[in-house]
């Protein structure tokens, strides 16, 4: 039977397993996807925590397949599908779980992998990509404006500050001190987090900033909005929609569809993305994956791969 690393209630890392589990069958608009790769995300570890998305209920069945975003081949398609055949590439948005050796994409939010992109780099795309490029997309700001990135060394930050990059903006990002030289290397300005954040950063940009993309919530949502005039210009990852409507600003709104996975697919093969994947782990080692990215301190992207 084929393998999926699960959680099998809600709680810490002791619900955690390797399982054995039934292979799926597509339904209708579904591919089933042999896994290649599969990308590591905050919300991984929160949803065995018991974290619900805005608007979730509580539907979840145990054993749990953790993951959310893969890249693999096409095995199977199911009724009504046009544009995939077997055999074909592909990375998505899973549906009930990527740590696996077989998943179920939607259609609507699975994309052809091009050529020239590694499944270890498309397995990074669909959710921490997508995000950062929804949130800049909705910033709207104009190419020479300056937007601040919270939360800037993980894998939605970085990849926000080189897509408002090659939309033309100026970066200026926030992170640890230990990601100083990471933040810097992606062609932002480095201000270090901690007590005081706005501060720092009119000191680092005297000009101000035009927009703001929250990725961290609480304190540093708020004190990103008291740097902003406009405060239309912020959005926010990292809080619920009453924090931010708060302070006047908006959560991203996800466009999930197969355009915006094209859109950040080209970025990459054009050179303008690097989805900076720090580690690899075998699927076997999907715990100490998924514990890299629990304790706050990765850098980039942190990806699961599966054996052909």
């Amino acid at each position: 039977m084929p393998k999926a690393y699960v959680f099998t209630r809600y709680g810490g890392p002791e619900t955690e397993a390797l399982a054995e589990v039934d292979r799926p069958s597509p339904g209708p608009g579904e591919v089933l996807v042999a896994v290649r790769a599969a990308g590591v995300n905050p919300i991984d570890w929160k949803l065995r925590k018991g974290y619900r998305r805005p608007g979730e209920t509580d539907s979840r069945t145990f054993p749990a397949v953790f993951g959310s975003e893969v890249s693999g081949t096409v095995e199977e398609i199911g009724a009504g599908v046009d544009g995939f055949a077997v055999g074909d590439e592909v990375f998505g948005n899973a549906m009930a779980g990527g740590y696996a050796e077989y998943v179920l994409l939607p259609a609507a939010i699975t994309a052809h992998k091009p050529a020239q992109l590694s499944f270890r780099d498309a397995a990074t795309l669909p959710v921490a990509a997508a995000t950062a490029y929804d949130g800049v997309r909705q910033l709207d700001l104009p190419a020479g404006a300056t937007v601040l990135v919270t939360g800037a060394g993980g894998g939605v930050g970085s990849a926000a500050l080189q897509i408002a990059r090659a939309f033309g903006l100026r970066t200026v990002g926030v992170a640890s001190e230990g990601k100083k030289d990471f933040v810097e290397s992606l062609g932002a300005v480095h201000v270090p987090s901690g007590p005081d954040l706005a501060a720092r950063v009119r000191a680092a940009a005297p000009d101000g900033v035009d927009g703001a993309y929250d990725l961290v919530g609480g304190e540093v949502l708020a004190e990103a909005a008291a740097l902003l005039t406009d405060r239309t210009k912020l959005v926010t990852a990292g809080a619920p929609a009453p924090e931010v409507e708060k302070v006047g600003g908006a959560r991203v709104e996800r466009a999930r569809n197969a355009a915006v996975l094209d859109e950040v697919a080209q970025l990459v093969v054009n050179g303008q993305l690097d989805p900076h994947v720090t580690r690899t782990f075998p699927l076997d080692q999907a715990g100490e994956a998924l514990r890299s990215v629990e304790d706050g301190h990765a850098r980039g992207k942190i990806v699961i791969e599966v054996s052909a």
